[in-house]
């Protein structure tokens, strides 16, 4: 079962008395427990009937307590643990008698409340009989990381139910800029579309625009500038960056650039060269595929590898290994061997 789906269910009034929300990616978990905790009840019935806890503040049995108690004056009553990973879940032995009270209410748990477990950035032990007490009477989502390839299609999915558009330029641009932070993207483009109209196209402009990337100094002109061997402009925007660290931390840069050469280097290892296969393997759109040919005519095998092992050097030396030169001294070296 998907986010959507469980969304879904709950916009339909169609409720669990145990959710499990867990795995790596946070986004989805909180985008779904969040929904829950303004939706579920009235803002009336929340006073009594609704109660978020955090897991280093709680443990399991007065968790426990709270789901035991029945509704005032409302169908349901709602208990959100956020952070569940830094709660106590205490020991599935149970007492002398051999009686656990967690599974004992996992297991027959009262159809009054709704239970919400949210366990981030790592997977529930499924081992666990509260695991599988709680798959077999509630829900259990894993919220999954996505793959870097698989983020421009969810930006465009995401802009899409709100209403608007964007260009595979903008997305993947969005992409490169801010990595894989869901929370951090999707709070990105909320701020956009309030200045853009409803149903407009997002494209690479608006992106420079709104969310702080320079038009012609930014990571993606020094990558063109690389591909293209043009001296002049890569220095010209190693110098920006110099004077612009913040705008520009190296940490990014290096990043941006090592995954741009790692897929040179895996373009050289397609033998099927067709803009379809090629996009397909590199896990890119096609509109970008020109940029990888390009940059594989200028780099060969040979040269995409030493420039990959010359990054990593670089994020060690802008670490402070071996080297006290400043990131614009480390950027300039670096962009030298490539070019030279």
């Amino acid at each position: 079962m998907t986010a959507n789906d469980i969304l879904k269910d709950v916009k339909n009034r169609k409720f669990k008395p145990l959710y499990l929300l867990h795995g790596e990616e946070p986004y989805f978990i909180d985008h779904i427990s969040n929904y829950m905790e303004s939706h579920i009840l009235s803002d009336a019935e929340k006073g009594f009937n609704q109660t978020v806890l955090y897991g280093k503040d709680t443990d399991i049995m007065a968790v426990l307590n709270a789901a035991k108690r029945y509704p005032m004056m409302a169908d349901y009553q709602v208990i959100i643990v956020k952070e569940a990973q830094d709660m106590k879940w205490g020991k599935e032995d149970g007492d002398k008698k051999g009686i656990n009270p967690v599974l004992s209410y996992l297991e027959n748990p009262l159809s009054s409340t709704i239970l919400v477990f949210c366990y981030k950035y790592g997977k529930f032990d499924k081992r666990k009989k509260a695991y599988k007490a709680i798959d077999k009477n509630g829900l259990i989502f894993e919220s999954a990381s996505l793959y870097d390839n698989k983020i421009p299609a969810w930006i465009e999915s995401y802009v899409a139910d709100k209403k608007y558009r964007i260009s595979a330029q903008a997305a993947a641009m969005l992409c490169e800029y801010l990595g894989n932070d869901l929370s951090k993207i999707a709070n990105e483009l909320d701020k956009l579309m309030l200045n853009i109209a409803a149903g407009q196209e997002i494209g690479l402009k608006d992106i420079q625009d709104n969310i702080g990337i320079s038009k012609e100094y930014n990571v993606f002109e020094l990558q063109s500038a690389l591909v293209k061997r043009d001296v002049l402009k890569a220095n010209q925007i190693i110098n920006y960056f110099e004077a612009n660290p913040k705008a520009n931390p190296i940490v990014l840069v290096l990043g941006n650039l090592n995954n741009f050469f790692s897929k040179v280097l895996l373009y050289h290892y397609v033998k099927d060269k067709s803009p379809q296969n090629v996009a397909r393997e590199l896990g890119v759109n096609p509109y970008f595929i020109k940029d990888y040919e390009q940059a594989a005519r200028n780099f060969d095998y040979y040269r995409s590898t030493q420039i990959i092992g010359w990054l990593r050097e670089y994020d060690l030396k802008s670490k402070g290994v071996n080297s006290n030169a400043s990131h614009g001294e480390l950027l300039k070296e670096l962009v030298f061997k490539v070019l030279h």
